[in-house]
């Protein structure tokens, strides 16, 4: 199995920190957020992982190498300019297999992508994004009117669940190429939007797991904690 992981970003919600230091290197206990993912992959059978980067990318490739002190073989493929969260496949795509994981390089969580990976396979999707579910909370108390402005309803900082995604996906080459142009800039949600619109296949998966955004400083210090009161929270379910 492959993977290609998108560790080009500048990270700007975590300066001045990753002005200086890559995201994916930003350390959890003993090892770099990206470490904990590429063995996360290897648990998940991944053997070849591409790793797209930018910013800082002499620190990424100086850390990481070839990949093979952790049973991995990695290439890198250079941005010469931000391509977006998708645009970065187009230069690596014909080196793709025909089923691949692309996953953000700040990735935390600890899903098991085997398993999402086999739930993609037997699915026959497009394309199969990682879900997570999240409470977003109002600040403020919600009135609800009617026509003429009376109040029909009161609600005290009322709480919603949403799906996010988690920016993890399985994705099937062929399904992707046609919205790919080397070079040109792409997110994902416009990409899995346009492949909705076009009739693919396009699932969600969820599974009861850990996922933190840690471009919030405030989900990077949960981390933090997490991994200090618990050094394996985010270990993969098999050790490479």
């Amino acid at each position: 199995m492959q993977a290609i992981v998108m560790a080009g970003g500048k990270g700007s919600r975590l300066h001045p920190y990753s002005a200086l230091f890559p995201k994916p290197l930003m350390p959890l206990g003993d090892k770099p957020i990206l470490e904990i993912l590429l063995r996360q992959l290897r648990a998940a059978n991944v053997t070849d992982v591409i790793i797209a980067v930018n910013h800082l990318r002499h620190l990424i490739e100086a850390f990481f190498g070839d990949g093979s002190r952790f049973g991995l073989s990695i290439t890198y493929s250079i941005e010469d300019k931000p391509l977006g969260t998708a645009g970065p496949m187009s230069l690596v795509l014909d080196r793709l297999e025909e089923n691949f994981i692309l996953t953000n390089g700040d990735l935390l969580t600890n899903l098991d992508m085997g398993r999402m990976v086999s739930d993609h396979m037997q699915s026959g999707a497009a394309a199969t994004i990682g879900t997570y579910r999240r409470e977003l909370k109002s600040e403020f108390g919600l009135l609800d009117v009617d026509e003429n402005m009376r109040m029909v309803g009161y609600r005290e900082k009322p709480v919603y669940q949403h799906l996010v995604s988690m920016g993890l996906y399985v994705l099937n080459r062929d399904a992707v190429r046609r919205w790919l142009v080397p070079g040109e800039y792409l997110d994902m949600p416009t990409l899995m939007q346009a492949m909705t619109g076009a009739g693919m296949l396009v699932r969600c998966h969820r599974q009861d797991c850990t996922w933190l955004d840690i471009g919030r400083p405030e989900d990077f210090a949960l981390a933090q904690n997490m991994v200090e009161r618990d050094p394996n929270a985010f270990s993969p379910p098999a050790t490479v």
